[in-house]
């Protein structure tokens, strides 16, 4: 298998590089920092003196400052477990302490991840977003890059879970215990600005429970996006979510995007008798999108969810989807039908395909996943019970809907703990050539 991802810090062939349309703002030189959890001490954030934690410096960042950041355990500053950066930046993860060779998936891992404690924030683990910036007039600016890479983000240790027993998330706080609701959030969340070009790449997102994406990318007019050799597994929402945030028809400038290369597995609903969430992929409706070499497996509602995008789709497997492998606004469809039934799909889209694919993830996590029981709102409803009590007479005559008896509407395993040792392996190697690779620098 060619190795596809020697060179991490290559800029890729959709064209994520500097915009021709960057305002003077954007277009700042910017510097090298440096982080190291185990080195680091103060802000100079060099490579002799790093800092560290990215969430130390973030008040220093100018636009198109290149962080490098070393193997460890990142919790951001005072562990509030999220890092917001509202300027164009790239981010390098996966280095060895000396930043002279990179291997971000094995020997030199880069992890962030956060603690769960009563009013820590609950906002995405790392937030990029560049779209209210403003020049000196007032305008606000443009152009620039974005860049993620090599960073694994791990929610686990941020979400609360029933008991503690690390079987099932649980989305309200706890303030007599002390702990906070799992964060309703994405791992990667970046929202550029008009001609800003994005690429995510050669990242893990695992345990987070957001409602939109895991890894979420919004480009606006003129921007284009890479989201590609990431692996996502064991996350609520969607796995991957292409956003656009230009609503206008000139083609010339709706938000391009290539995903190729990501294996996203075990994707869940919002909650357990959620009827929305659950798909490997989900693409807006206003952009122009190509998807291919990506493997979509085991969502709780189904692979690809596409609002209307101008899709292109090769050569990408399906397997293990409840619901369905493809679904166009309200049509879903398997993988064996989605070129007859399609009706928004480029028709010279080719090579997809459903098999079965064994996937290394812990025995000990896979036996609690097989498990779990699927509750669905149907059975909920008509579970209710609706007493005709004095309350419900009143509020049955003012025209308001009558109440109900509680339900238990909490599975016993939804999203449980799966450990990086745990499922890291699975997003290793590639199948048939489709799906992520470790990636490792030269």
């Amino acid at each position: 298998m060619k190795k596809l991802f020697v060179v991490l810090t290559a800029i890729f062939t959709i064209g994520v590089s500097y915009s021709q349309k960057t305002t003077k703002n954007f277009a700042n030189k910017g510097r090298d920092w440096y982080v190291s959890k185990k080195r680091g001490s103060g802000q100079l954030g060099t490579k002799e003196r790093p800092a560290k934690d990215l969430g130390n410096i973030i008040h220093r960042l100018k636009p198109n400052d290149v962080i490098h950041i070393a193997e460890g355990i990142y919790r951001s500053k005072g562990k509030r477990g999220a890092d917001e950066i509202n300027v164009p930046v790239k981010i390098y993860g996966g280095y060895d302490e000396n930043f002279t060779t990179r291997d971000p998936w094995d020997k030199h891992k880069t992890i962030f991840t956060g603690v769960n404690e009563y009013k820590k924030l609950t906002t995405p683990r790392i937030y990029i977003r560049t779209d209210q910036q403003r020049e000196s007039n007032g305008r606000k600016s443009e152009g620039s890059v974005i860049i993620v890479d090599g960073i694994i983000v791990d929610n686990g240790p941020r979400n609360r879970y029933h008991h503690n027993k690390n079987l099932a998330i649980r989305r309200q706080a706890s303030p007599k215990s002390g702990q906070n609701p799992s964060p309703e959030s994405g791992g990667i969340v970046i929202v550029g600005s008009h001609y800003t070009n994005i690429a995510v790449q050669n990242c893990v997102v695992m345990n987070t429970a957001p409602t939109e994406g895991a890894i979420s990318i919004r480009v606006f007019k003129g921007g284009k996006g890479v989201i590609q050799n990431n692996f996502c597994i064991n996350n609520t929402g969607y796995g991957i979510q292409a956003r656009t945030g230009y609503m206008g028809s000139d083609k010339s400038k709706i938000s391009k995007f290539l995903i190729r290369y990501n294996t996203v597995l075990f994707t869940w609903k919002h909650d357990a008798v959620a009827s929305y969430g659950g798909d490997g992929l989900a693409l807006d409706k206003n952009i122009i999108a190509t998807v291919e070499n990506n493997v979509f497996g085991f969502g709780h509602m189904g692979g690809i969810y596409s609002k209307g995008a101008d899709l292109t789709l090769n050569n990408n497997l399906f397997t293990g989807n409840s619901k369905y492998d493809f679904k166009e606004i309200n049509n879903k469809m398997r993988v064996e039908d989605i070129l007859d039934e399609s009706e928004m799909l480029n028709p010279n889209s080719i090579g997809n395909e459903s098999a079965l694919i064994k996937i290394p993830v812990a025995e000990r996590w896979a036996k609690i996943y097989a498990s779990r029981i699927e509750i669905s709102r149907a059975e909920v409803d008509a579970a209710v019970h609706v007493s005709n009590s004095g309350a419900n007479q009143l509020r049955s005559m003012l025209g308001l809907n009558v109440q109900g008896g509680a339900v238990k509407m909490d599975a016993e395993v939804f999203l449980p703990l799966l450990t990086i040792e745990e499922g890291l392996k699975a997003g290793f190697l590639p199948w048939n050539g489709k799906g992520s690779s470790i990636p490792r620098s030269k």
